[in-house]
This record gives C-alpha cells, sequence and structure tokens, in this order.
C-alpha cells in the first residue's frame, strides 16, 4: 500500500492539472466586452490600413473617471487583450513617454479616456454604470489627431 502512495498522488496532481480552464472572471467579461468594441472601431479606421498586420498601435495609458470603481491599469489591460486578439490586427505595446519623438510611419499611439456619462441606472436585479469612451488615434511623433470616436454604452456595477 505504501508502494503506491507516490504513484496515487501523482495522478491525482496529474487530473487536477488536465482540468478545465478557469473560467474569465465577470471583470474581465464586462470590461473586456467594451474593449472589443473599442478594438473593433479602431482596426477598422480608414487611415490603418487591411491587414493591419504590419501596424504597431501604441497604447497610452487610458484616463478612467473616478466615479467609475476601474483603475487605468485595468483598462489598459482589456485594451490590451481586446486588440491582440483581432484578426490581422496590428502590434499592440504599451506608450512611453521616451517614445514620443520621431516614430515611424506604421506607428500609432492610441488615448483613450472612459467616464461616467450619467447616474446609475437601478434595475431590478443589478446597477448599471453608463460610460463614454473616448478613443483618439494620432500618427506616431504627431499631435493632430488622425481619426477620432466615442462608444457609449453601460457596465454592469455588480461585475466590477
Amino acid at each position: 500500500m505504501i508502494r503506491r502512495l507516490p504513484l496515487l498522488a501523482c495522478l491525482l496532481v496529474l487530473v487536477g492539472c488536465a482540468g478545465a480552464p478557469e473560467q474569465p472572471t465577470t471583470v474581465r467579461q464586462a470590461l473586456f466586452g467594451m474593449s472589443e468594441r473599442a478594438a473593433e472601431a479602431v482596426t477598422a479606421t480608414p487611415p490603418l490600413p487591411r491587414p493591419a498586420v504590419d501596424e504597431v498601435l501604441l497604447l497610452a495609458m487610458p484616463q478612467v473617471d473616478a466615479r467609475l470603481p476601474l483603475t487605468d491599469a485595468r483598462l489598459l489591460e482589456s485594451l490590451t487583450r481586446a486588440l491582440l486578439a483581432v484578426d490581422d490586427g496590428p502590434q499592440v505595446l504599451e506608450w512611453r513617454a521616451a517614445m514620443a519623438e520621431g516614430g515611424r510611419d506604421n506607428q500609432w499611439r492610441l488615448e483613450t479616456r472612459l467616464r461616467a456619462d450619467g447616474p446609475r441606472l437601478r434595475l431590478s436585479d443589478r446597477e448599471l454604470l453608463p460610460y463614454r469612451l473616448s478613443l483618439v488615434l494620432y500618427p506616431a511623433g504627431r499631435d493632430a489627431p488622425a481619426w477620432r470616436s466615442e462608444i457609449a454604452g453601460a457596465l454592469d456595477a455588480t461585475a466590477l
């Protein structure tokens, strides 16, 4: 019996590793839906060529309204994941101030701002937070935007 104990322990470890992967948390699901909409809008813009695989999208740290229970870094992660998930989409990097000088023709800086767009909406089973996400795309090294758009919607407050 004692000789079989290490074999049984190894078997239990293997079974545990082979289990189904964790489902995304509700926070990721709530943000990812908004981020997917943003990624679709950005990659469909006229300034970006199609396919955009040779383009580099430099994501500036988003600005998030303090009235929303969300951090800048969390939104940045969600936007990055959504943009990387786009088929034939651009390469995605986090923008740093040191990248402001120069820039190549295939580099674009994306600035985003998420703000509350009204009071909380109370439903019978949850609260919704209306939002407006502003997207501004700049050619790298330039101050004039090449494209801008806004996305409006509502996030489920219980998922945040």
